[in-house]
């Protein structure tokens, strides 16, 4: 088991005791989610508020480990400000973007912390191209973009079905956010990583093809 560098298990431990408190109290949960309606009336905390609640502990879980997985390597990478940056960038973006997208639906309601997760998640593949993840239910080295690319597959479903209160368009605008902020901050993956910012940027434009196709 990896040891967490403080600023992931800072996140992860707001993350747990956030949602925590809104599995159990309703008005909480409801007065910090994502809501269109609430956000366009000036709520705009809600747009941050928003990314630490969870719908239940399966999705708190998933996006927990997912943190869990790439958020050392992510703040090798960049630092422990400029990971503050990305974080909150990708997290603003997401949610933004889920605005965007649901804004003529005034009911649209959405938690989690999918956006600054899949812009994490994006940045540590930019900047360690080579890097390879074994998981316990598959037990193969896999390289890390078949990660991401399963995660973005995951939101391209989960969007198209909007039967949740997961934010799954908020994992296309962290991911859109991801590679943005990494390339301001980490420059120089266009010599180390040209090639996989070219997939990853591909793989999210067709993503947001099928998305947007009538």
């Amino acid at each position: 088991m990896q040891s967490l560098s403080p600023i992931i298990l800072t996140f992860i431990l707001a993350n747990v005791l956030v949602s925590l408190k809104g599995f159990k109290d309703h008005y909480f949960f409801n007065k910090f989610k994502f809501n269109t309606a609430a956000v366009k009336l000036g709520e705009n905390y809600r747009i941050v508020s928003s990314a630490f609640l969870h719908v239940d502990f399966a999705h708190l879980g998933f996006n927990m480990f997912t943190l869990y997985l790439f958020g050392d390597q992510a703040v090798a990478g960049l630092g422990i400000f400029n990971f503050l940056i990305l974080y909150v960038a990708c997290l603003i973006s997401g949610n933004l973007f889920a605005l965007y997208f649901h804004r003529n639906d005034p009911y649209y309601s959405a938690v989690g912390a999918s956006g600054a997760i899949m812009g994490v998640l994006y940045a540590t593949i930019l900047m360690y191209p080579k890097m390879k993840l074994m998981l316990f239910i598959f037990p193969v080295p896999l390289p890390g973009y078949v990660f991401g690319i399963g995660y973005l597959v995951y939101t391209l479903f989960g969007m198209k079905k909007q039967q949740d209160n997961i934010g799954h368009t908020a994992h296309f605008g962290g991911a859109i956010g991801g590679i943005i902020t990494t390339l301001l901050l980490a420059p120089w993956i266009l010599e180390t990583s040209f090639s996989t910012l070219v997939f990853l940027t591909v793989v999210t434009v067709v993503t947001g093809y099928i998305l947007f196709k009538k």
